[in-house]
């Protein structure tokens, strides 16, 4: 019995350090946008009111923050150098409920950082305002 649980420790382990070598702690700076209407190859639609390219199709009042908040789309950080991260973990639970708060301010997130299917996963469950 004793060789079992040392074999399932073992395992367990040997998992977390493969999980956790794709993944590096880092602080990053960005504006926090709806990935939903955020458009990478115009950089358009960053602000609250835009006009949405996804299936919508709409313009709206608030609507980065209606998107994150009500619809529970993804939600991300656009660095000042144009990269684009999607925000993961404690920020973006309970359908946004931590982040929508924030949407279109300047924040300071400091959380593991990997590349999850060609996108840049940022997941954190804390975030420093920076500015509105």
């Amino acid at each position: 019995m004793k060789a079992s649980v040392v074999v399932i420790l073992t395992a367990l382990c040997l998992v977390m350090s493969v999980t956790l070598a794709g993944a590096n702690t880092q602080t990053v700076t960005g504006k926090v946008i709806d990935l939903f209407c955020y458009d990478p190859a115009t950089g358009a639609n960053t602000g609250m009111d835009h006009t949405a390219t996804g299936a919508a199709g709409q313009s709206g009042r608030e609507c980065a923050y209606s998107c994150a908040k009500w619809e529970g789309q993804p939600v991300g950080l656009l660095t000042a150098d144009g990269k684009v991260y999607q925000l993961a973990g404690g920020l973006v639970a309970d359908n946004n409920a931590k982040i929508a708060p924030h949407m279109t301010h300047t924040v300071k997130i400091t959380g593991d950082v990997a590349e999850k299917d060609g996108i840049m996963m940022l997941t954190a469950g804390d975030l420093t305002m920076v500015s509105k």
